[in-house]
């Protein structure tokens, strides 16, 4: 009998020892490696907590799992990329296993299991830190970074805050932040994706793992970085190149590239909240054409609704839809119209019924569907991670489309309801992967707008224009973002610059930010300064809120009218230059918007707060916003040599500047090299330019080259090889120009080239085979005079640049030396 209770006693003992140890470290880490399965490219590890992959992905990313659990069957919303084959060494012994590729060694220790990053000559890239590495708090999974010396942290999408994020920290969590300020945090979207610099190196993490994620640079600690998950497994990528820009290569790689946009989503587009009835669209749009003010785009907000319910039109603002868009086809308008995705819960109503019939909402636990309050009222919502829910969204398209309408802007999309406390227990379907509210919040916007981009996709016929204001990463593949409800203040307009360079060092090309702010009215100086800058920001949109005053450009008197005037205009003259950096875009991921941390990674200056807010526009143009109320301010120029936009004046890379700030003159500079294509003004992308493309070549001490691009802009003819694409190359050392030959059966509009030569100042003639060119002297002004609309003052004439320029004709190939 005695020895009967002896057993049971041992295991209570057991029990209470073990809850006594997990009470004292209530922390469990991955622990020792039992065993290292080594499998093709990749090493299936046990340990003593832990289950864990490593993988290698591509010569320069190695994926990362680890769970307490087995590890599930892959899925993501993020990752499109495939595994590539790989020449990959994977050793052990009983102390590490070596992973090595021609790019990257990783190496696992055993005991206790952690993960270092190594160059291919030795050198430490990322690690992690000793007696933390990747761990559990309750559900809450992180791994944590050795803080490496000077370490910089930039990217991690839609962030507040300087460039340089160290010693902050930040969380992802879609939010709806009416008015934010510019450091609230977190704002709309998620990417888990940041860059970090050491050292003379750089890498890249990508955390996929849609729970609330929080990342810590350095904040409140001086040990560690770390990166964590409040549920699901630890799943990162780690990216390692030489250049910052072949990281976002990688990332793109993994996540996917945006596709190339309908051309006249890249002119200039007015909105306000909102623009009703049909009447008054029409007098913005014939106002827009009067004042000779270059535009594609009017946008709808949600008055255009009848009673703010979705695939609905007012009847009394808009009794015929289709006319009107056909009327604004004719002015050379496209439309966009906005949604949102909660469905007003209305008996009769044709989008709730066939919700209904259909079975696409979300639902609580006990099977009733989830509702939540928005503007119309009560509402239902679509499950857009089911495939269901988002085959019902992309029926519901054709309704736009049998209206005339050309864009989709997706909007509360984070998902917001009043109270913005969407309950943990509303169930999500996850792609037959059935989850909470706590892992799906953060892909709902993602899949929203894959819907509407899929169903825009199948009823529009042509290239459709998809916005958001919500995503996970990924969301470059279907839509371009804004900044949401940003505020008309000087600090906001230049983190609107910042949240815009964070989201291209993060994969996404296109962004906007409402131009002269969302709430409240910005100052005549201000909007003037948003208004210029908006020229050289990918998404264009002026844009306002409801009770605010009207800021169309004519309505802050004349002369801010020709100042705007001048930089939409110089916005249209440059659409070759901007659309072949969009086609950029869709082949490597660079962004259209540069952080001076993707070309000059490793010079200090550029992550001063002095100079963050600066950044390239493509190859060729640096811009460098500041305050409208300032009079003089410094900007930084990076190495080479540095062009005034507007009158050629030569800076010395490696150098601060003082610079004037007049009204009328935002501060551009071209580097040397460059090579910029333009085009005559026109109006509309409706109209054609001239036969003419002028190509401005810049001189400067270092071969360069530039992708031109051109298509029609608007149906996926591309796709079939319809396009005109051709290299062109300056070599300063050959004294050679080059247009190579044009790849594609898409026959340019343009006849002739015009080559506009600055800096080339002893060049007296071109050659071009056994033919002798001579150059003409002349000038060039890319803004146009102000207006006289003083009586009694001058009419100014605008600053120009000296050039020397010669026609030629389009020929196949062509080869110029300068002599």
């Amino acid at each position: 009998m005695k020895i009967k209770l002896f057993i049971p006693l041992l295991a209570l003992l057991s029990m209470y020892c073990a809850q006594l140890a997990a009470q004292q470290n209530p922390v469990a880490t991955v622990g020792n490696v039992t065993s290292a399965v080594i499998n093709g490219q990749q090493v299936d590890i046990t340990a003593g907590n832990a289950h864990v992959q490593v993988m290698v992905y591509t010569p320069s990313v190695i994926r990362v799992r680890v769970d307490q659990h087995e590890l599930p069957t892959d899925f993501s919303y993020a990752v499109v990329g495939k595994i590539q084959p790989v020449k990959v060494q994977i050793t052990q012994d009983d102390n590490r296993i070596n992973i090595v590729t021609d790019s990257v060694k990783a190496i696992i220790r055993k005991a206790p299991f952690s993960v270092t990053f190594i160059t291919p000559d030795g050198k430490v890239i990322n690690e992690d830190e000793q007696g933390l590495t990747t761990s559990w708090a309750e559900r809450t999974v992180t791994t944590y970074k050795k803080l490496q010396p000077g370490e910089r942290f930039v990217g991690l999408g839609e962030k507040t805050g300087n460039l340089d994020r160290a010693g902050m920290g930040y969380t992802n969590w879609n939010s709806d932040v009416y008015g934010y300020s510019v450091s609230q945090d977190p704002l709309y979207s998620t990417i888990p994706f940041y860059i970090g610099i050491h050292q003379g190196l750089n890498y890249g993490i990508f955390l996929d793992n849609t729970y609330q994620t929080d990342f810590n640079f350095g904040a409140s600690n001086n040990r560690f970085s770390s990166f964590a998950a409040r549920g699901g497994e630890m799943n990162y990528y780690f990216i390692y190149h030489k250049r910052l820009a072949d990281i976002i290569n990688s990332y793109t790689y993994l996540t996917g590239r945006m596709p190339l946009p309908p051309l006249w989503s890249l002119g200039y587009q007015q909105n306000r909240y909102s623009y009703y009835p049909e009447a008054e669209v029409l007098r913005i749009a014939h106002t827009l054409r009067e004042k000779r003010i270059p535009a594609d785009g009017i946008t709808l907000d949600i008055h255009y609704m009848d009673k703010y319910q979705l695939f609905t039109w007012n009847k009394s603002r808009f009794p015929n839809p289709a006319g009107m868009n056909a009327e604004l086809t004719k002015l050379g308008f496209k439309t966009t119209v906005i949604v949102d995705p909660g469905i007003k819960v209305e008996k009769g109503a044709p989008a709730y019924e066939s919700g209904l019939q259909q079975d696409i909402y979300l639902k609580y636990p006990d099977g009733l569907n989830y509702t939540g309050q928005v503007w119309p009222g009560w509402c239902n919502f679509a499950d857009f991670t089911s495939p269901k829910g988002r085959n019902w969204w992309r029926s519901q398209v054709k309704f736009f489309a049998e209206s005339g309408v050309s864009g989709i802007w997706n909007d509360m999309n984070e998902f917001s309801t009043w109270g913005q406390k969407a309950p943990d227990n509303i169930l999500f379907n996850y792609d037959g992967r059935p989850t909470t509210h706590l892992q799906a919040h953060n892909v709902y916007g993602l899949q929203m707008i894959r819907s509407s981009y899929e169903g825009a996709l199948e009823h529009f016929k042509e290239r459709p224009f998809v916005l958001t204001r919500s995503g996970y990463a990924g969301l470059q593949r279907y839509s371009a973002i804004w900044t949401g409800d940003n505020r008309a203040e000087e600090d906001h307009m230049l983190q609107g610059v910042r949240l815009l360079n964070s989201l291209g060092l993060s994969g996404v090309a296109f962004t906007g930010m409402d131009i002269g702010g969302f709430t409240g009215n910005p100052t005549t100086a201000l909007y003037t300064r948003w208004i210029q800058l908006g020229a050289f920001i990918p998404y264009y949109r002026n844009h306002t809120a409801l009770n605010t005053r009207a800021a169309e450009p004519w309505t802050f008197g004349e002369d801010v009218l020709d100042i705007a005037r001048n930089y939409i205009s110089l916005r249209y003259q440059l659409l070759p230059y901007l659309y072949s950096t969009f086609y950029e875009a869709t082949q490597t991921g660079m962004p259209v918007m540069r952080s001076l941390a993707i070309n000059y990674t490793f010079d200090a200056h550029v992550f001063d707060a002095a100079y963050q807010n600066q950044y390239e526009f493509g190859r060729a143009l640096m811009i460098a916003p500041f305050e409208s109320n300032k009079t003089f301010a410094k900007v930084y120029f990076p190495e080479g040599t540095w062009y005034d936009f507007y009158n050629d004046n030569t800076i010395k890379g490696g150098q601060e500047r003082a610079v004037p700030l007049p009204p009328d003159k935002l501060p551009v500079f071209v580097k040397g090299g460059s090579i910029i294509p333009v085009q005559s003004l026109i109006q509309s992308t409706a109209e054609q330019p001239t036969d003419t493309l002028t190509l401005h070549v810049y001189n400067g001490d270092k071969p360069n080259s530039f992708t031109y691009y051109e298509d029609d802009g608007k149906s996926f003819d591309y796709q079939k090889g319809s396009y005109y694409k051709r290299m062109i190359t300056f070599d300063p050392d050959r004294h050679r120009i080059s247009l190579n030959a044009a790849e594609g059966n898409y026959r340019s509009h343009f006849k002739h080239i015009k080559l506009i030569l600055h800096g080339f100042n002893q060049t007296a003639a071109l050659t071009a085979g056994t033919s002798r060119l001579p150059l003409q002297s002349g000038t060039v002004a890319f803004l146009g005079a102000a207006a006289n609309t003083d009586p009694q003052g001058r009419t100014a004439a605008p600053e120009s640049c000296p050039v020397k320029y010669q026609v030629v004709d389009n020929k196949s190939t062509l080869q110029l030396f300068t002599y």
